[in-house]
């Protein structure tokens, strides 16, 4: 069985070493920009001698929360993918497969469109809508699974797509009547977009996607039988169902966190979970954290790329995770797909 073939020492050394990579990469990306800084004048504090020292302020106030957020949000998409398609057993299930990316989508445009200006705990109303329309939906979704008698994978599944069909219509209403800056804002959200945001934030954020990440990371060994075959997990003594109703909450969670933190950001959890599985194997116990731990770097990497490729302008990170992700994942699959199979 796949649960004998990796030790705790030889995981925990493979998550060592991909934490201390994307630590490097987190630190190379946030003295990267458009603006040449000193990391050696940055750390000698927030006075320069009489004078304010920016560069300090670019690093601290700007740059280091950016890098930070989109390592939350890459570690939380890639993460909730790999639940997924551990439930599914299908490679090319992603985050936003249960409609979450419509029903956050159809509360930040409502946020938009409809000029809200309150904040509630720091964060603005668009983060908020977002936020409660993903939650919304895969209650929604759940509960049209329960009515229909049919509360399984497939009957989830056929009630996300009704679903983000359905919001999806919606939005490309109420986008046709928007007015210019409220369609411009829209649409941007819509594509991802990283902000500096308060370290407070970060903070709760962080939290909220490392307790998924490890409450997922306690389902694994579920996870690992439930992909291969969901018969022979019951024969095993899994309670199949309830595990993928926790995993399904957990992903919907981390997937909410995500999307209210930075709009929709493709490929992330498509591309990353199946990339690492190609190279590392299908082992839930290594996928879950050093996915998260790849999701992190890849989406860091994205953000400093919009960053800075078309300066003073920014791209929308969904936008380079997309040109990114798809020729990464095509030579990954070439490369790889005669030595690992999804089922070995």
């Amino acid at each position: 069985m796949v649960q004998q073939l990796l030790s705790p020492r030889i995981l925990l050394v493979r998550v060592v070493a991909a934490a201390v990579v994307l630590v490097v990469v987190m630190l190379l990306c946030a003295l990267a920009g458009t603006e040449n800084i000193s990391l050696k004048t940055a750390l000698a504090g927030v006075h320069e001698g009489s004078s304010t020292n920016p560069d300090y302020e670019i690093l601290v106030h700007i740059r280091v929360p950016r890098v930070i957020l989109a390592a939350i949000v890459g570690a939380a998409l890639a993460a909730a993918g790999v639940a997924l398609q551990a439930l599914l057993r299908n490679p090319l299930a992603d985050p936003y497969i249960l409609g979450i990316s419509s029903g956050a989508g159809l509360g930040a445009t409502l946020a938009i469109i409809g000029g809200f200006s309150w904040t509630l705990w720091g964060r603005s109303p668009v983060a908020i809508f977002a936020f409660a329309g993903a939650i919304g939906t895969v209650g929604l979704v759940w509960g049209i699974g329960r009515i229909t008698g049919k509360f399984h994978v497939t009957g989830l599944l056929l009630a996300g797509v009704v679903v983000n069909a359905f919001f999806s219509a919606i939005i490309m209403f109420l986008i046709s009547v928007a007015k210019g800056q409220q369609l411009h804002a829209t649409m941007f959200w819509l594509m991802g977009n990283m902000a500096e945001e308060d370290f407070l934030v970060l903070w709760i954020g962080a939290g909220c996607v490392a307790a998924g990440v490890v409450s997922l990371y306690f389902l694994a060994p579920q996870l690992n039988a439930i992909s291969f075959n969901p018969e022979d997990a019951k024969s095993m003594g899994i309670h199949v169902e309830r595990v993928q109703l926790l995993a399904f909450i957990v992903s919907a969670f981390v997937t909410a966190v995500a999307v209210s933190l930075s709009g929709l950001v493709g490929f992330v959890g498509l591309v990353v979970p199946h990339a690492v599985r190609l190279v590392l194997g299908p082992d839930h116990r290594q996928l879950l954290p050093i996915s998260s731990i790849c999701g992190a770097m890849f989406l860091v990497i994205a953000d400093t790329v919009a960053r800075v490729i078309v300066a003073p302008a920014q791209l929308p990170v969904g936008v380079v995770t997309a040109i990114i992700g798809g020729p990464f994942f095509l030579i990954l699959l070439i490369r790889y797909n005669r030595k690992v199979s999804w089922l070995r």
